[in-house]
Protein backbone atom coordinates (compact mmCIF):
# COMPACT_ATOMS: atom_id res chain seq x y z
CA UNK A 1 0.00 0.00 0.00
CA UNK A 2 1.29 3.56 -0.76
CA UNK A 3 0.96 6.64 1.32
CA UNK A 4 1.64 10.25 1.40
CA UNK A 5 2.83 11.95 3.81
CA UNK A 6 2.90 15.95 4.26
CA UNK A 7 4.78 18.55 6.12
CA UNK A 8 5.41 21.85 6.24
CA UNK A 9 2.64 23.79 6.38
CA UNK A 10 1.41 26.35 9.33
CA UNK A 11 1.09 30.17 9.51
CA UNK A 12 3.29 33.10 7.93
CA UNK A 13 2.99 36.75 7.31
CA UNK A 14 2.46 37.84 4.18
CA UNK A 15 5.49 37.98 2.28
CA UNK A 16 7.20 35.30 4.16
CA UNK A 17 8.06 31.89 3.40
CA UNK A 18 6.98 28.18 3.29
CA UNK A 19 8.32 24.97 2.44
CA UNK A 20 5.80 21.69 1.82
CA UNK A 21 7.38 18.12 2.26
CA UNK A 22 5.71 15.45 0.86
CA UNK A 23 7.74 11.78 1.45
CA UNK A 24 6.13 8.92 -0.41
CA UNK A 25 6.48 5.30 1.02
CA UNK A 26 4.87 2.09 -0.02
CA UNK A 27 5.24 -0.94 -2.46
CA UNK A 28 6.72 1.20 -4.85
CA UNK A 29 7.79 -0.08 -8.28
CA UNK A 30 7.99 2.98 -10.03
CA UNK A 31 7.21 7.13 -9.13
CA UNK A 32 6.03 9.14 -12.05
CA UNK A 33 4.82 12.54 -12.06
CA UNK A 34 4.26 14.00 -9.10
CA UNK A 35 2.87 17.23 -7.65
CA UNK A 36 1.03 19.75 -5.18
CA UNK A 37 -2.45 20.98 -5.05
CA UNK A 38 -4.60 23.07 -3.35
CA UNK A 39 -7.66 23.93 -2.31
CA UNK A 40 -9.06 27.15 -0.34
CA UNK A 41 -12.58 27.22 1.53
CA UNK A 42 -15.33 27.50 -1.07
CA UNK A 43 -13.18 27.16 -4.13
CA UNK A 44 -12.47 23.71 -6.42
CA UNK A 45 -9.32 22.19 -6.16
CA UNK A 46 -6.17 23.28 -8.47
CA UNK A 47 -2.71 22.17 -9.26
CA UNK A 48 0.10 24.57 -8.04
CA UNK A 49 3.13 23.04 -9.76
CA UNK A 50 3.69 19.30 -10.96
CA UNK A 51 7.09 17.94 -11.88
CA UNK A 52 8.14 14.62 -14.12
CA UNK A 53 10.29 11.64 -13.30
CA UNK A 54 12.91 13.64 -15.28
CA UNK A 55 12.07 16.81 -13.27
CA UNK A 56 10.37 19.11 -16.19
CA UNK A 57 8.06 21.38 -14.27
CA UNK A 58 5.02 23.38 -14.52
CA UNK A 59 3.14 26.13 -12.98
CA UNK A 60 -0.12 27.64 -11.79
CA UNK A 61 0.35 31.46 -13.42
CA UNK A 62 -0.29 32.59 -9.69
CA UNK A 63 2.52 31.23 -8.35
CA UNK A 64 4.91 31.75 -11.15
CA UNK A 65 8.25 33.43 -9.78
CA UNK A 66 7.05 32.82 -6.58
CA UNK A 67 6.97 28.93 -5.95
CA UNK A 68 9.46 26.02 -6.77
CA UNK A 69 9.32 22.44 -6.56
CA UNK A 70 12.11 19.88 -6.53
CA UNK A 71 11.70 16.44 -6.03
CA UNK A 72 14.36 13.67 -4.67
CA UNK A 73 14.04 10.25 -6.52
CA UNK A 74 16.18 8.74 -4.57
CA UNK A 75 14.05 9.69 -1.39
CA UNK A 76 10.86 9.30 -2.92
CA UNK A 77 10.02 12.64 -1.69
CA UNK A 78 8.61 16.28 -3.13
CA UNK A 79 8.98 19.43 -2.01
CA UNK A 80 7.65 23.11 -2.34
CA UNK A 81 9.68 26.29 -1.53
CA UNK A 82 6.93 28.96 -0.93
CA UNK A 83 8.08 32.70 -1.09
CA UNK A 84 6.56 35.54 -1.13
CA UNK A 85 3.02 34.32 0.30
CA UNK A 86 0.13 36.17 -0.21
CA UNK A 87 -2.90 36.11 1.51
CA UNK A 88 -4.48 34.51 -1.61
CA UNK A 89 -2.14 31.27 -1.08
CA UNK A 90 -4.45 30.38 1.87
CA UNK A 91 -5.35 26.77 1.33
CA UNK A 92 -5.21 23.36 2.05
CA UNK A 93 -2.31 21.82 0.54
CA UNK A 94 -2.29 18.45 -1.53
CA UNK A 95 0.71 16.43 -2.62
CA UNK A 96 0.49 14.05 -5.65
CA UNK A 97 1.91 10.92 -6.88
CA UNK A 98 1.60 8.87 -9.68
CA UNK A 99 2.78 5.61 -8.48
CA UNK A 100 2.96 2.04 -9.76
CA UNK A 101 2.54 -0.32 -7.01
CA UNK A 102 2.93 -4.18 -6.52
CA UNK A 103 -0.87 -5.16 -6.22
CA UNK A 104 -2.57 -2.21 -6.99
CA UNK A 105 -0.71 -0.86 -10.55
CA UNK A 106 -0.42 2.17 -12.16
CA UNK A 107 -2.71 5.05 -10.14
CA UNK A 108 -2.64 8.25 -8.55
CA UNK A 109 -2.24 9.11 -4.76
CA UNK A 110 -2.90 11.73 -2.79
CA UNK A 111 -1.59 12.83 0.81
CA UNK A 112 -3.83 14.01 3.60
CA UNK A 113 -3.64 17.81 2.83
CA UNK A 114 -1.49 20.33 4.73
CA UNK A 115 -3.10 23.90 5.67
CA UNK A 116 -1.14 26.79 4.96
CA UNK A 117 -2.59 30.31 5.97
CA UNK A 118 -0.93 33.88 5.14
CA UNK A 119 -1.89 36.32 7.61
CA UNK A 120 -0.93 39.16 9.42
Amino acid sequence: QVQLVESGGGLVQPGGSLRLSCLVSGNIVNLYGMGWYRQAPGKQRESVATITSEHSTKYADSVKGRFTISRDNAKNTVSLQMNSLKPEDTAVYYCNANVFSLGAGRRDYWGQGTQVTVSS
